[in-house]
């Protein structure tokens, strides 16, 4: 059994980082396609042809997952999204492909695919799986409330320090070492 604040906090924070990729790839829909494309998981024309529905989907899931009547198959669809981007980076990780791009930075922001982003997709995946447990029975209170806010901001910063860290400080710090730009 979950405590209802964790489980709201859980679904709100994995809703906000749907909406903000999923909004990000359509508004950058040309470089995204592209980005999905380079994944070879479709042939190139089924790929450029349905890169669109990747990101509407993220943005339906996230605003499915607000709504407690279509909390349950939100919740699905969206372990299933990051259990695919997992595989999907699995999977060209294991071809030694390592030299494409995420498309998780951001708009204009080039990250290359690495081991750690796969493992952050599992435990994306598997913070859902626990927001999908039963949930205690007890209504949320002003104090639950601050605490899912509080939790939730508190998670936003982590997630973004850990994603730079990451992403950005240890591959540079390690070019520095290696002498490769």
């Amino acid at each position: 059994m979950i405590d209802p604040a964790l489980s709201l906090m859980i679904v709100l924070g994995i809703a906000a980082l749907l909406a903000v990729a999923g909004g990000q790839k359509l508004k950058n829909l040309a470089i995204f396609t592209h980005t999905f494309a380079a994944y070879r998981l479709l042939p190139d024309g089924a790929a450029r042809s349905l890169a669109w529905s990747i990101p509407c989907a993220e943005v339906g899931i996230a605003a499915a997952l607000l709504w407690p009547a279509s909390r349950s198959w939100a919740v699905a669809g969206a372990i299933g999204i990051f259990l695919g981007y997992a595989a999907a980076l699995a999977l060209n990780l294991a071809r030694n492909r390592r030299d494409i791009d995420c498309g998780c930075a951001g708009p204009g922001e080039r990250r290359s695919i690495a081991g750690w982003m796969v493992w952050r997709n599992l435990v994306l995946a598997a913070s859902l799986g626990a927001a999908a447990l039963p949930g205690i029975a007890r209504p949320l209170t002003g104090v639950d409330f601050l605490t899912v806010a509080g939790g939730l901001a508190a998670a936003i910063i982590l997630y973004g320090a850990v994603d730079r860290l990451l992403g950005e400080v240890i591959p540079r710090a390690a070019s520095l070492n290696t002498g490769i730009p």
